[in-house]
């Protein structure tokens, strides 16, 4: 895989007419790294990028469960009180049929693999249709690029993709470009960011600071993944804010009317984020059982150290 073969690939792709970086493992963009909220998991040894629309797994059974099946349990305790057992017992199975049929719906569908990126092998894997794609990290083929969307309501939006070629393992004649995260409402230069983020992590983490330096404090990483959205976590936050305000206040009356109706609607759907955010974590658990061997092998300590292309070129 070549940057030549990338070059190409863009050519037929953007026609030359828009903004675009060919980008590298050993060469920086200038901007300073930045997850997006694209990354899932930031470990010692790999790091995840969420793919495609897994990451909605869950508002489903969020929903039904979190509402109707709340509600149905309410109905059924008010009933037991009235002294109406089958009114209760109904209730109580209609508010489980509302949890249950959803969750297991939601955790039994495949999810999308997350876009591994392997620090102890030095190489990306992702996985579609049961077939495994990767490449190498140190001379990996990657861009971002603009491009425009026009809709009857909201216009011309720019868009920035960040996209790098990987092949198919053991059919290195099969190959595509593969999209870092969606690149809805992101610019060129955050999608660079981004990039210096992956950068960071694979050549001086796994943990680095604002520049993208090496750095023994894992505190960077945990700030940047508390900008990714996690329905059940809606209500901590309201009320983090709400206290920094108390704080900054110095006791006096900081609670606006805004302020107080947002504490109450993160109160309401608490029950619905967190029975989302519980369902997507239980559906990526099953999900994770689907990499080969040879991926979840170099994934944990100990592990081979032989990148996939090696395992190739022994074939050869």
């Amino acid at each position: 895989m070549s940057l030549q073969t990338l070059r190409t690939l863009l050519a037929d792709k953007l026609g030359g007419n828009s903004p675009s970086t060919i980008l590298s493992a050993d060469q920086s963009t200038g901007q300073q790294p930045m997850t997006l909220g694209d990354i899932e998991e930031h470990t010692e040894n790999y790091l995840a990028v969420e793919n495609g629309e897994g990451k909605y797994r869950g508002g489903l059974t969020g929903a039904l469960a979190g509402v109707g099946a709340l509600l149905c349990a309410y109905l059924a305790v008010t009933d037991y009180l009235a002294g109406d057992i089958e009114g209760t017992i109904d209730s109580a199975l209609f508010a489980l049929a509302l949890f249950f049929i959803p969750f297991l719906w939601e955790v039994m569908r495949p999810l999308p693999l997350p876009i591994l990126f392997n620090r102890r092998t030095r190489e990306l894997y992702f996985e579609q249709d049961r077939e495994l794609y990767h490449s190498p990290w140190d001379c990996i083929a990657a861009a971002a690029y603009e491009f425009h969307m026009v809709g009857p309501y909201t216009g011309g939006m720019r868009n920035a993709a960040l996209e790098v070629l990987v092949h198919r393992f053991n059919h290195p004649e099969e190959q595509m470009l593969l999209s870092l995260g969606l690149p809805i409402g992101k610019s060129l230069d955050l999608q660079e960011s981004f990039w210096e983020y992956l950068r960071s992590y694979m050549n001086n983490g796994p943990w680095f600071d604002e520049q993208g330096n090496n750095s023994t404090s894992d505190a960077f990483a945990k700030s940047q993944l508390e900008v990714r959205y996690r329905a059940g976590q809606v209500l901590p936050f309201t009320w983090q804010q709400l206290q920094e305000e108390r704080r900054a206040a110095g006791g006096k009356n900081y609670l606006d009317y805004s302020s107080a109706v947002m504490l109450v609607c993160a109160t309401l759907l608490y029950p619905m984020g967190a029975i989302q955010e519980f369902t997507y974590n239980i559906a990526k658990r099953r999900a994770r059982s689907r990499w080969p061997d040879v991926v979840t092998e170099r994934l944990h300590e100990g592990g081979p150290i032989t990148r996939l292309i090696d395992l190739e070129q022994e074939k050869v």
